[in-house]
């Protein structure tokens, strides 16, 4: 594969005039959007005019005025159709974490006989730690997390399980889970399914409605580009809406919150499930930015970043000095996510010295480099560029460096 072969899959790209749509640092090639998304040009705009003018100006009248009180339904209807639901089953708030406590609480209120979360060892962190602190609520007798490998999920469906807790596209190989097939399963099973959509949301087409998902969380600031921070999303099938019941019980999440009733009395719609104040700054960036979305078509996006991959994997074969470099990933494109993560032993200096010199992808422990490929604004240029500043590091072992083991706060 040469350099002219590079430009012309960048002038047949359907997506390529997307990437106008953001605000890109200069001399920077940025494969990182799979832990924060990029900005988009809009959002400044809106984030300025809602400090300014809604915020600056029309003060409490915003509420009302700006239709602030409205921003949660009106974002989680903008990224319902991006993960496949129907309206009135997405809505936006809070984080990950607190939307996975509410949809775990609503899961075993449908499933009380059962004491089982059953999730796998590898699953993001805070998924796990959140079943954790439930189970340190409830007690053992009432909750309990059993962790499975992944290939051991669907002879561990018992009837003791009463919710079964995935991601859909594993953090750190990117290995992508078959929603369709294990949501039947546990179906079969009597068992609810919560799926976490943080690594597939705006990276892949996620079909929620028609695999019959129960349950779904995921953020606004990967994929969809929301900002930092930027509030989560869950989704509830509208068939079990009526029979949950979360235990954060707040004021939101009232039938008639202004009503100031003493009594709490939960809307019995997607609504129940907000609990304070929505951000409404926040929340403004992210409604601007899922602006982008409305002429995208996911298959697009899902065969880019297939082809974005392909070329990085084939120029990563190429070199001889990068095949110390081990692919963790499926080999297999559609068995995983818009990513892909190598394992090295020296992964995180490697990254140290790609970020210094323009490259931003990022490092997961123990020993991952993982590249993450958006489609809306990453080129197959980017791709070329990124690899040949990867061959430069590693050939001239310039990660070895002792400034590039440094390990900082955040990777």
């Amino acid at each position: 594969m040469n350099f002219d072969e590079i430009i012309t899959l960048d002038k047949a790209d359907p997506l390529a005039k997307k990437r106008q749509e953001f605000d890109l640092p200069a001399n920077t090639i940025y494969l990182d959007g799979n832990s924060l998304g990029a900005l988009p040009k809009v959002v400044k705009s809106r984030v300025a005019e809602v400090v300014s003018q809604q915020w600056g100006n029309d003060l409490i009248k915003s509420w009302n005025s700006h239709s602030w009180i409205d921003l949660p339904i009106k974002v989680g209807e903008k990224i319902a159709p991006i993960i496949g639901a129907g309206q009135g089953q997405v809505i936006c708030c809070d984080s990950i974490s607190v939307n996975l406590f509410k949809l775990l609480c609503s899961a075993f209120k449908l499933n009380s006989e059962r004491t089982v979360v059953l999730s796998t060892k590898d699953n993001f962190p805070t998924d796990l730690y959140m079943v954790q602190g439930l189970s340190d609520l409830l007690g053992p007798d009432l909750c309990q997390l059993q962790m499975v490998e992944e290939q051991d999920i669907q002879q561990s469906l018992t009837e003791s399980v009463a919710a079964l807790l995935l991601t859909q596209v594993n953090f750190r190989t990117g290995r992508l889970l078959d929603m369709a097939k294990l949501t039947q399963l546990a179906h079969d099973k009597g068992v609810l399914v919560i799926w976490d959509l943080a690594h597939s949301a705006g990276a892949l087409p996620v079909e929620l409605d028609k695999c019959e998902v129960d349950f779904a969380v995921g953020c606004g600031y990967k994929y969809l580009n929301g900002g930092p921070g930027s509030p989560a999303f869950l989704y509830v099938a509208k068939r079990h809406q009526q029979a949950v019941k979360q235990p954060l019980s707040g004021w939101m999440g009232h039938a008639k919150p202004f009503a100031f009733d003493a009594q709490y009395h939960p809307s019995l719609n997607i609504n129940q499930f907000q609990c304070g104040t929505p951000s409404v700054i926040s929340m403004s960036a992210l409604d601007a930015a899922l602006d982008v979305w409305q002429d995208v078509d996911m298959l697009q996006i899902r065969n880019k970043s297939e082809a974005l991959a392909a070329v990085f994997t084939k120029l990563i074969n190429m070199n001889e000095c990068l095949h110390e470099l081990i692919l963790c990933s499926p080999d297999n494109a559609h068995q995983r996510g818009s990513q892909l993560a190598f394992s090295h032993d020296a992964a995180f200096s490697i990254c140290q010295a790609l970020i210094e010199k323009g490259v931003i992808a990022d490092f997961r422990a123990p020993n991952i480099l993982r590249f993450g490929f958006t489609p809306l604004y990453t080129s197959f240029e980017d791709i070329w560029k990124a690899v040949t500043t990867l061959v430069d590091i590693v050939d001239s072992e310039l990660y070895k460096n002792p400034r590039f083991n440094i390990a900082l706060k955040v990777t």
